[in-house]
């Protein structure tokens, strides 16, 4: 499967953890097919396995386990303040898949989780009957893959197809797809819709092979974003985080002339900016599993619990890149 050879490390998902609840599920049967050799064992809860304290999750993103799960509680949730919500009055996020088969060296999931094994709930109809409660009530701006990449794993869940196929029946629902992964050819079949947007977050080379680790390179998250425009979906580019890193200001002119020589910027349907932010709590787990990482030790502001870079260099970087982008994007395009 190209999606799972795109990011996992060949001795990933050897062993599957699977909930007793969750065995009949069809994706729970289909996913055992596809990893006959690996060793399955039945558990009570996903939590027995995920939250077990003392666990070490950088070196569990050496060799991740898989957790079949079905979810029961909160499944839709208040989208975060610190998270854009694109002038959208009810702002939501769902996590039907806890963590990530990337390692990005300043992903908040390593500060939030206590595990870097992967939980993939197969209740996904649950999800939808949740979805239809809360359009009874008002439109809904949904983002379903910020705890994780829906899309890199699409090849052995097909959520990303199943929620764009939801939303064609509910006008009233907008959806967000949030992705690094290169693997637009596995839904290039399926009929665009006004009401799905797919977001590629996209770096500099060099933030890529330095922090980005197992991510597909900017050239592929280039050609993916142009197959899915030249199919008619509505794309944004989201250059979120940026980050203070040697020569940024070079890397990132580089980053934003090589995206728009290449993508037509006529066809874009909006684009984000945004800083490398964490919560204070996040931020102090995450340096203690990466006690060497230039990123994460960087002598960052806290204001209201929330880590970031100060108010003046906050400015000169967002500025200078907005400046950039705006060359090229209608400044009504661009969210910061």
């Amino acid at each position: 499967m190209q999606s799972l050879k795109e990011g996992l490390l060949n001795r990933a998902f050897s062993h599957i953890y699977v909930e007793k609840r969750a065995m009949e599920y069809e994706l729970t049967k289909e996913i055992l097919k596809r990893f006959k050799e690996s060793k399955v064992i039945e558990i009570e809860h996903y939590k027995d396995i995920f939250s077990r304290a003392n666990q070490d999750f950088y070196l569990q993103k050496k060799s991740p386990k898989l957790i079949l799960a079905v979810k029961q509680n909160n499944l839709i949730y208040k989208g975060a303040d610190v998270c854009e919500d694109f002038g959208n009055k009810h702002f939501y996020y769902t996590s039907i898949m806890m963590n990530c088969i990337y390692d990005c060296e300043y992903c908040y999931l390593q500060g939030m989780y206590t595990s870097a094994n992967i939980v993939i709930f197969v209740n996904l109809d649950d999800y939808f009957k949740e979805i239809n409660r809360l359009l009874s009530m008002h439109p809904l701006y949904l983002c379903i893959s910020y705890d994780t990449d829906l899309l890199a794993l699409e090849g052995l869940t097909n959520y990303v197809k199943k929620f764009i196929e939801f939303a064609k029946e509910n006008s009233d629902l907008k959806i967000e797809i949030r992705t690094k992964s290169a693997n637009f050819n596995l839904i290039k079949h399926i009929q665009p819709q006004d009401n799905i947007i797919l977001a590629w977050t996209l770096s500099p080379e060099g933030v890529i092979q330095k922090y980005e680790h197992r991510t597909p390179n900017l050239k592929r998250r280039i050609k993916s974003i142009k197959e899915a425009l030249d199919r008619g979906f509505r794309v944004r580019l989201c250059f979120d985080p940026i980050l203070y890193i040697k020569n940024w200001r070079d890397e990132y002119r580089d980053l934003i002339e090589e995206v728009f020589s290449n993508i037509d910027a006529d066809k874009i349907y909006d684009v984000s900016i945004g800083l490398f932010r964490v919560s204070k709590d996040y931020l102090k787990r995450m340096r203690k599993q990466r006690p060497d990482s230039i990123v994460l030790n960087f002598p960052y502001d806290t204001v209201e619990g929330v880590c970031s870079y100060d108010k003046e260099l906050s400015r000169n970087m967002i500025g200078y890149v907005y400046g950039l982008i705006a060359r090229y994007v209608e400044k009504e395009k661009i969210y910061i």
